[in-house]
């Protein structure tokens, strides 16, 4: 069981397509608006706006913002729309995000033919995108988030409801109807995308690795906002999720082995219904061991134990601020600040990587690059 999410709002950047379009799609189910705040829409996020329009008998909505997240006033722009159509935002996901993408990447630098990155400029857009949007967006949103507690500071505690069965789930899970420090006050959440990048150092995206370092650092350094203003900063850390943003790039879809027993994709859903977990108010998930990868992973839902597998390598730990929890194929992980003894396992590899790193090697081997 789980705090309802009916009846609040979240706003998503991102929400066009991949994972932040299925976590959008998670929040609808369960009644939640959602402001898509994006560049554009793909064909299939246009139509879950257009069924929950408000021409539409969905008990909850979606609106569409167009949000270039690299300027600023656009990211204010999006809680503008929030306070508009729904009174405000509850939920805050700053999902968006590019992978090393040629215009903005450390091997195409400024200057060069792919590169849209001015050498006058002097910044790269993979950073702005990456790290600076999720960080204005964070300061945005706690102070939306505290403007809307004075306005109504006595505002009351948020009910509960069943929930479907997520894949952290378990009918013990205890209920966190409001924040213990000021039990008037329903959470307020702020949900990060990291990465297993944000563990691991891939030669292939230097910039999108030191990004995913960033974000998982300055959530962790968020996380005393939960006990003392009941704002839960928390992420998620993918790992190869099958998303346009392989699926869409040759160049890096060539370097996943998807020859039969390569390397496993892991869905935009599986991910969004942990993301969903994190932000639902309860106090607990369950979670496979960190030093323990059993088949099955997350307990509950449709990913439950496989017939034969033990409950060992399983551990109940609690949702808090700072909390960082990785996505694999079928299992969900605590990471750990510290010994942490990172990412492997299904869905957690990338089988012909070094066809990229031997590639990068004798690029800088032929003494022309970055000339």
């Amino acid at each position: 069981m789980a705090m309802s999410l009916g009846g609040k709002t979240a706003i998503v950047t991102g929400a066009g397509s991949g994972i932040n379009l299925a976590f959008a799609r998670l929040l609808l189910r369960k009644q939640c608006n959602v402001v898509f705040a994006d560049l554009a829409l793909r064909p299939e996020a246009k139509e879950v706006v257009a069924a929950h329009s408000s021409l539409s008998r969905s008990p909850a909505r979606a609106v569409f913002q167009e949000t270039n997240v690299r300027e600023w006033p656009q990211l204010e722009r999006m809680f503008h729309t929030a306070s508009k159509e729904f009174g405000g935002a509850d939920i805050v996901c700053p999902g968006a995000g590019v992978f090393e993408p040629p215009f903005s990447s450390f091997w195409r630098p400024p200057g060069s033919p792919s590169s849209r990155d001015p050498p006058a400029s002097s910044r790269y857009a993979t950073l702005d995108i990456n790290v600076t949007h999720p960080i204005r967006t964070t300061q945005l949103a706690i102070a939306h988030f505290l403007s809307r507690r004075s306005s109504s500071p006595s505002s009351p505690p948020s009910s509960s409801s069943s929930q479907p069965t997520s894949p952290l789930s378990t009918s013990t899970t205890q209920i966190h109807l409001s924040n213990p420090t000021h039990p008037l006050r329903p959470l307020s959440h702020i949900i990060h995308i990291s990465s297993i990048a944000g563990q691991i150092t891939p030669l292939l995206c230097p910039l999108y690795t030191a990004s995913k370092h960033a974000v998982s650092g300055f959530v962790r350094s968020l996380a005393p906002l939960d006990t003392h203003h009941g704002i839960r900063v928390t992420a998620v850390a993918p790992g190869v999720i099958d998303t346009p943003i392989w699926r869409d790039d040759p160049e890096k879809l060539r370097l996943v082995d998807q020859s039969e027993g390569g390397d496993e994709w892991v869905s935009a859903e599986e991910v969004a219904e942990v993301m969903g977990a994190l932000v639902d108010g309860r106090e607990e998930v369950e979670v496979v061991s960190s030093s323990v990868a059993t088949a099955g992973g997350v307990s509950g839902g449709g990913t439950g134990l496989s017939s034969g597998d033990s409950r060992e390598g399983r551990r109940r730990i609690r949702v808090e601020g700072g909390l960082i929890l990785e996505v694999s194929k079928g299992r969900a992980r605590k990471v750990e600040q510290f010994m942490d003894e990172g990412p492997s396992g299904a869905g957690n590899t990338v089988g012909n990587m070094g066809i990229a790193d031997q590639e990068i090697l004798e690029m800088l081997g032929s003494g022309k690059w970055g000339t």
